[in-house]
């Protein structure tokens, strides 16, 4: 059973919210990370710009679609989102309803569960019942439950505790009957993880006794991303949650490992749309006449997106972000 299971919510003038988190069972740890209740009822639409994270996300959701918007290419509208590694921001919006259960995955993990080489879904929202795992079968009970089917019976429960307890069960099924991830890549991308990306490629590979090449095949087959590109994300996660924490942007720089604090600010902007100035004075100072719905990062103590405004919107476009 799910636990750690933490909940907020709010309500005025302006509708309701309501926001679960916990953590999966432990026989899908590490691989499955959290799982985050969301119900919005609001009186206008809402928009969010989401960085790059070191991780994948499947949304399940209960019937509002969201729409979203990457930067090159052609917005898409869905009720239920798969996401994989990215290196480019993505607005997610909506009419200002929405309910579901947000997944977050190791990119491993991902892997395992959908059978698909991560580097198709890399930089792509996509619908997860297009995936070729999802319409595949599983030895215990005949068809697999697509997603659709899924989020309609984990709207039908009565309590978030027993959609993740639903959670827990169909994900160690499809797992169970998944393509393994290789145990070097999981032990790569770890020390990745561990080391923000300041591990060289070298002596990754030589950590975990492949070639250079075949480290970077394989890490593009079940993360998604080759090392490289991967370390990018994950230092400027880090840069990111210092900058939150009150940091200076050279004194950032420095500690995670960019060349100088220019290197940081082409960095931010290639990967959120906007300065790191610009980042962080949108998390410190509030929209104007917005519903007070708390942060929706998607990982736990990380800064990863922020509430855009219309103003914000045409800042991050000048800047080349999502329009």
């Amino acid at each position: 059973m799910a636990d750690g299971v933490r909940s907020r919510a709010g309500a005025g003038p302006w509708g309701s919210w309501e926001t679960v988190l916990a953590r999966p069972h432990p026989r899908l740890r590490p691989g499955v990370i959290s799982y985050r209740g969301v119900r919005l009822a609001l009186d206008r639409p809402r928009r969010r710009l989401e960085a790059p994270i070191g991780a994948a996300t499947l949304l399940l959701g209960f019937g509002e679609p969201l729409r979203i918007t990457r930067t090159g290419r052609p917005p898409a509208t869905l009720v239920s989102v798969f996401s994989g590694p990215t290196t480019t921001p993505a607005v997610g919006e909506h009419g200002g309803r929405l309910s579901g259960v947000e997944v977050l995955l190791m990119p491993w993990a991902a892997f395992t569960l959908f059978g698909t080489p991560q580097y198709e879904l890399a930089d792509r929202t996509v619908d997860p019942d297009d995936l070729p795992h999802v319409l595949g079968t599983r030895p215990d009970a005949g068809r697999r439950r697509s997603i659709g089917e899924l989020s309609a019976a984990l709207a039908a429960l009565p309590t978030w505790q027993d959609r993740f307890g639903l959670l827990d069960d169909e994900l160690t099924r499809w797992s169970q009957a998944g393509t393994p991830s290789s145990a070097r890549v999981v032990r790569a991308w770890s020390e990745l993880v561990r080391t923000w990306g300041s591990v060289p490629v070298r002596l990754l590979a030589e950590e975990v006794g492949w070639s250079v090449r075949h480290l970077e095949n394989r890490f593009r087959e079940q993360i998604g991303l080759g090392p490289k590109v991967a370390a990018r994300v994950l230092r400027l996660q880090r840069a990111r949650r210092l900058l939150a924490q009150g940091r200076g942007q050279a004194e950032t720089a420095a500690i995670c490992g960019f060349y100088d604090q220019a290197h940081l600010s082409g960095e931010f902007r290639a990967m959120t749309g906007c300065t790191p100035r610009e980042f962080t004075m949108a998390r410190v100072i509030p929209p104007v006449a917005q519903p007070m719905v708390p942060a929706a990062d998607r990982m736990t103590g990380e800064a990863t997106s922020l509430l855009l405004t219309s103003a914000r919107s045409s800042v991050f476009s000048k800047t080349g972000g999502v329009r």
